[in-house]
């Protein structure tokens, strides 16, 4: 197979809804990509989270095959204690791992989770959960040198869930004009076959300016000043994009890739509350206001099931012989199991429209990493409260800080070559199906333990 050169882009959250329609005619490098090449939505992994959808992405492979479910998972099978997913966590080759060991020099910036810096056949900068600059972000450490001298202090993420929008406006911004200056320095001076990066600045425009422009968002105002923030945004995304086409030329593939979609946020569910309302779960001493499930006095010799908070519910269930005090027999786990599943799926919007809501079981319990059941609540729209104490089962806004956004299951994909010149749209796409398509344009085997297909 003849070895190309291959850029990779990742808009971390970018929906098809906004890229191939709402915004599509103001965007006019995405576009050029998207009508001169393959496209078509992408469907997310099971979680559609930030961390494990993209190293299902870059290994093809699910998160089941990958332990990963998250950001925070169960340590051991403790009620309260956990652990938060890094570059170590993932024992499955990436592309650029592949791409290293080939010989080939490979490239990654920001990508989920890439700290601590790991060794790489070429250069690395770490994404957003690196603690801060003052930790170690880059391989070689002395790359570190080189981008603060070009940008001075390098900026990782922003603080998202704040009512100070003004400044989170110009902070997103900022982070993403240094971040590209980087890139394009990364690009021009730094040997590379594979070259791949994430922007997380999509994710975070998204979630805190989504009620600012979607007229369907229940607090969405007209005439507001902050209406053009997510458009202006793609806009300033889409001329980088262009500067970057333009620095590799015509002779490297060039995929746009997103680890999710994203929509309006209806609300949160109190996962919690319900199961305490339901006689799952067992408070000696509720509380007056929103507290945290670790800071809850919760009886747990007679509890039967808990949950965690976020995109998607996640339900622990209390099973004897495995968590500490677990009072579920094994014989009755499935039934327990299915019956909780039955009635989350019959509750109803506050409004009392049927919720379209969707229920995974694990396929390993005895997997820590795995909660018992993920719960995507209806469709998506509404997403998870953990914290207790709210003494009603919906919430109109999240419980962790203000959030105008969820995560939907569908991302995007565009495949642009220049020179295999195809084009057209496709369907069925899976994000397993990511990792084998960049090898097969780098010129290399796929490895028969990859989950995905490649797409050309």
């Amino acid at each position: 197979m003849e070895r190309r050169k291959v850029l990779v882009i990742g808009l971390d959250a970018a929906p098809p809804e906004l890229v191939f329609d709402k915004f599509k005619h103001q965007l006019p490098n995405l576009t050029m990509m998207l009508e001169n090449g393959l496209y078509g939505r992408l469907r997310s992994s099971d979680p559609p989270i930030t961390i494990p959808a993209w190293l299902s992405m870059f290994t093809g492979k699910r998160p089941e095959r990958l332990g990963l479910y998250g950001f925070r998972h169960r340590k051991d099978f403790s009620y309260t204690e956990f652990w938060i997913a890094d570059s170590y966590s993932c024992k499955e080759k990436t592309v650029w791992d592949i791409a290293s060991e080939k010989g080939m020099k490979a490239c990654t910036v920001g990508i989920p989770p890439s700290y601590p810096p790991k060794t790489i056949n070429g250069c690395l900068i770490s994404c957003f959960i690196t603690p801060d600059t003052d930790h170690e972000y880059t391989y070689p450490s002395s790359l570190k040198r080189e981008i603060e001298n070009l940008v001075g202090e390098y900026m990782v993420d922003v603080a998202f869930r704040t009512e100070a929008r003004e400044k989170l406006r110009e902070q997103i911004f900022a982070m993403t004009q240094k971040r590209f200056k980087v890139i394009k320095y990364l690009l021009q001076e730094k040997p590379w076959d594979l070259f791949m990066f994430v922007e997380i600045g999509v994710d975070r425009i998204q979630h805190a300016f989504w009620k600012y422009w979607d007229k369907g968002h229940r607090l969405y105002q007209e005439g507001n000043k902050f209406e053009n923030t997510i458009l202006d945004y793609y806009k300033y995304l889409d001329e980088e994009i262009g500067h970057l086409l333009n620095i590799i030329g015509k002779d490297a593939a060039v995929l746009v890739v997103s680890d999710h979609g994203a929509k309006r946020m209806k609300g949160a569910f109190c996962i919690n509350e319900w199961l305490y309302q339901q006689g799952y779960l067992k408070i000696n001493r509720f509380p007056d206001k929103a507290t945290p499930l670790e800071s809850t006095d919760i009886d747990w010799a007679k509890s039967i099931a808990w949950g965690w908070g976020g995109y998607h519910a996640r339900i622990f269930l209390n099973l004897k012989g495995r968590e500490k005090t677990g009072v579920v027999e094994a014989k009755d786990f499935e039934k327990i199991r299915n019956e909780i599943a039955e009635k989350v799926k019959a509750v109803s919007t506050p409004d009392g429209e049927k919720m379209q809501t969707e229920v995974l079981f694990s396929k390993d319990i005895y997997d820590s990493a795995q909660p018992d059941m993920s719960i995507y609540l209806d469709n998506l729209n509404f997403r998870s409260a953990g914290t207790i104490g709210h003494h009603k089962l919906f919430l109109s806004e999240n419980d962790t800080g203000p959030d105008d956004a969820v995560h939907d299951k569908d991302g995007i994909f565009i495949l642009f070559d220049p020179i295999a010149k195809q084009k057209g749209r496709l369907e069925n796409l899976n994000i397993v199906d990511v990792a084998p398509t960049i090898l097969h344009k780098l010129g290399e085997n796929i490895p028969s333990d990859m989950e995905g297909k490649t797409i050309k």
